[in-house]
């Protein structure tokens, strides 16, 4: 895979995917603002699916579980504008807003199709990359107090999201996994999203469900395969990313171990 990152500063970058497509389950520390130049983007989440492509521009709460596959297109590699509004940025540019009282948090993706405020600011962004020896940070810090007065201008609920500071509390565990099985995060991170410590997750878990997580993750997503070969009549290259996998031969072979068949042979019996 070829992958091309420059970085004016560790919060903002221009991003580039050459190869056929980039898979990644993510769970990101930092609000992201996107913007698409070219690919197309297909992102996942517990309760929705987005489809975006060149010109649009999105922005994606940190602590929020997704799967996002990348795809160059029409001969143009995957390309985007990448900026990190940090929990510590924005609390420094929160402490100076007289803020109405909160609403109740949409941890949502906000999308800003082809929106001439943002898609100009952007734009403006691009020439920067091509600055030799380091960029200015004064100057990035700018760029992303702009960025966030343009979101706050283009809709006033995005406040809900961006001055959020709160940690995940703990949360129901067989509701919390049911919704989130398909995605491949390190226990850890399950644990902390769910409000635990690593132990207390291991703890609750074999608790509940009376086995390891490793094993329960496994059971789940070769369900949701099955399901989707049989009923939805898809290949298995459409939909070992999707449940959860990373490679379509060792989802082949897991697969066949649990039900006695190749997934490649479930549609033609």
């Amino acid at each position: 895979m070829d992958h091309i990152s420059k970085y004016l500063t560790p919060e903002i970058k221009l991003s580039s995917y050459d190869d056929k497509l980039f898979k990644s389950d993510l769970l990101f520390d930092d609000n992201m603002l996107i913007w698409f130049i070219s690919g197309e983007t297909k992102i996942i989440q517990a309760d929705n699916t987005f489809h975006f492509r060149a010109g649009d521009i999105f922005l994606i709460p940190r602590n929020h579980l997704a799967t996002i596959i990348n795809y160059p297109k029409d001969g143009q590699p995957h390309k985007t504008v990448v900026m990190h509004l940090s929990t510590e940025r924005l609390k420094k540019f929160y402490e100076k807003i007289d803020m109405e009282k909160k609403h109740p948090i949409e941890q949502k993706i906000y999308s800003f199709n082809k929106h001439p405020l943002l898609e100009s600011f952007l734009a403006s962004v691009i020439p920067y990359f091509d600055v030799e020896g380091q960029f200015p940070e004064n100057i990035a810090s700018l760029k992303i107090t702009e960025a966030i007065s343009i979101l706050r201008e283009i809709d006033k609920k995005v406040d809900n999201l961006l001055a959020n500071f709160d940690e995940p509390g703990k949360v129901d565990l067989i509701n919390f996994m049911e919704r989130n099985y398909m995605f491949n995060m390190p226990l850890e991170k399950l644990g902390y999203l769910s409000g635990r410590s690593l132990s207390t997750f291991n703890r609750d878990f074999k608790k509940l469900f009376n086995t390891t997580p490793q094993k329960w993750l496994t059971k789940k997503r070769l369900e949701l395969a099955y399901y989707q070969l049989t009923e939805k009549k898809k290949k298995p290259s459409q939909i070992y990313l999707e449940v959860g996998f990373e490679d379509l031969s060792h989802f082949s072979f897991t697969f066949k171990n649990q039900y006695g068949i190749a997934p490649s042979q479930i549609n033609l019996k």
